[in-house]
């Protein structure tokens, strides 16, 4: 008997083989579930519909393997790790950036960035005050998570053409620098 990690993959790698083919949107679940040889209802076990497995794919692929270098503080290499990651699936990620609406790859993208990044702000000012009226670990991290995944977007709708380092810089300099700093920097 197959483990539930083992069908999940085999239906995410039967979504990636399909979504090369056609459009995201026009998948169907027997066709995933076809690719994958195993019975419809056996989706349906494991996920709500292809948009759920989409953001598994997500989750498991792109962002779980930053959380331990968001544990140690370890931004940078985060977004670096995540634009690696991205690259190896280029093609497939290209497609999903198409998706728009509730189940975009932006708004899934945001939310678990939002997720990841709200725990860390929280461990690293559990103890603290915050500097300014209003401002709370939610807004920080929504703020966040909302200009990460506009860099990350966009990266790949520049067709992942700037290395993962660069962007990585580019992404920690607008967020350390004020909009009149990075104007005055300007040549």
């Amino acid at each position: 008997m197959q483990s539930k990690t083992n069908i999940d993959e085999m239906l995410a790698d039967s979504f990636k083989v399909l979504a090369l083919k056609m459009p995201i949107d026009k998948i169907t679940i027997k066709e995933i579930t076809d690719g994958a040889g195993v019975i419809r209802p056996t989706f349906y076990n494991h996920f709500r519909d292809k948009y759920e497995l989409l953001e598994w794919m997500i989750h498991r692929e792109i962002l779980e393997p930053v959380i331990p270098l968001m544990q140690r503080g370890q931004v940078k290499e985060s977004l670096i790790r995540i634009f690696d990651n991205l690259l190896k699936d280029k093609k497939f990620y290209k497609k999903v950036v198409r998706l728009e609406g509730q189940h975009s790859c932006e708004s899934i993208a945001r939310q678990f960035i939002k997720e990841m990044l709200y725990t860390f702000i929280d461990e690293q000012t559990s103890e603290k005050k915050l500097a300014k009226r209003g401002l709370t670990t939610s807004l920080m991290a929504e703020y966040y998570a909302q200009s990460m995944a506009f860099v990350v977007i966009q990266w790949i709708k520049m067709d992942m053409s700037i290395m993962p380092e660069e962007m990585a810089d580019l992404f920690e300099y607008i967020t350390t620098h004020s909009m009149d700093e990075v104007i005055v920097e300007m040549k």
